[in-house]
């Protein structure tokens, strides 16, 4: 069964139309839509194209750079959701729901201590009913409950950085499976106090499933299978939101230099399924799991577990030239599913390290 437009359409209408009580995960969240939500959101029953021709595949050097204050600060920040078509892969297209126009949506960097005033957009040409949950808040739902906002409105929150490390976000509605493997999820760095130790390099990575009725790779549209996600038989498993998207191959792979140290963050949005994080050819020197920045690291780790809503923090030494290729070790999704990322390390060999025979 795929998920329609029909039942998206119902939902919306039934959400615009009255209070809305909704069960997830336990907890139940009532939604009040004011009355001029509900016209807009009435307005919006009927489906609106999803923008076309974008690319979500996120940078994952384009994020804010290490925090170097000694003192906390306010921020305002604004994320808008975008309803985009895009390539999956080469020649096939799907909807996805993102925040930001990007998958993983971008990256946030603050400092513990600091406080955020925080607003969601829906903007009018959207379908769908969104919302956030921030593991970095203290508060009911990681303020999804307040955040829940239908298209063509704005919904706003206050919180304080409390604790430190490197959490994820994601939306938090009804159908949040759906929502999450159709890329709608990203992360949020709080800084110790004491920041973080140099590096050369940082690069931010997502990972998620999309369940599609057609196989990998075919041509055209692809329409998500909602029992697909219950099954948890995904058809992509990918890196920033597209197959193979970070490597030579399809022209995006991430590059550094001999000598430097790279710092990625990765963001599992799941929504089912564990990665165990791999570098080939390298190792993880230092490796903060569930990105608990507040704990001392582990040292040289070779495969990182990272659950479904969880995070990783790891940091490679770079003594050779060589491509590092950043793979999820269950590899049938590497070799069939299009989980592959890769660093291009420029400079010269080293022979004492690594020398190949003939």
């Amino acid at each position: 069964m795929t998920t329609s437009e029909t039942d998206r359409r119902g939902f919306l209408r039934a959400a615009a139309g009255s209070a809305l009580a909704l069960t997830v995960g336990g907890m139940t969240i009532g939604l009040f839509a004011r009355a001029e939500e509900a016209k807009r959101g009435a307005r919006q029953a009927e489906p609106q194209p999803a923008r076309a021709g974008a690319v979500v595949i996120a940078d994952p050097s384009r994020i804010p750079p290490p925090i170097r204050r000694g003192h906390p600060v306010h921020h305002e920040i604004t994320l808008e959701v975008e309803e985009i078509v895009s390539e999956i892969a080469p020649g096939a297209r799907f909807r996805f729901q993102t925040f930001g126009g990007q998958v993983p949506g971008p990256m946030l960097r603050v400092r513990r201590g600091d406080t955020i005033a925080f607003t969601l957009k829906n903007p009018a040409r959207n379908v769908l009913l969104h919302s956030i949950d921030m593991h970095a808040i203290y508060g009911t739902g990681g303020g999804a409950a307040a955040t829940a906002v239908l298209p063509g409105s704005a919904k706003s929150i206050v919180f304080k950085a409390a604790y430190p490390g490197f959490f994820i976000y994601h939306c938090a509605v009804p159908e949040m499976d759906m929502h999450i493997a159709s890329g709608m999820y990203g992360a949020i760095l709080v800084e110790p106090e004491r920041g973080l130790a140099h590096v050369d390099r940082e690069f931010y990575l997502g990972q998620n499933e999309v369940y599609t009725v057609e196989p990998f790779g075919t041509k055209g549209q692809h329409k998500f299978d909602q029992d697909a996600m219950v099954r948890e038989q995904p058809t992509y498993v990918l890196l920033n939101g597209a197959a193979n998207a970070l490597t030579v191959e399809r022209g995006r792979p991430m590059r550094a230099k001999v000598g430097e140290t790279v710092r990625v963050f990765l963001v599992n949005g799941g929504p089912n399924l564990l990665s165990s994080f791999h570098p080939i050819g390298n190792v993880w020197s230092r490796a903060w799991p569930q990105g608990a920045l507040a704990n001392r690291p582990l040292r040289y780790v070779q495969t990182q577990p990272v659950a479904p809503g969880s995070t990783f923090v790891g940091e490679m030494e770079l003594p050779l030239a060589e491509t590092i290729k950043l793979v999820d070790h269950a590899l049938s999704r590497v070799l069939h599913q299009g989980l592959l990322a890769e660093i291009v390390v420029a400079g010269k060999d080293d022979p004492s390290i690594f020398k190949a025979g003939r």
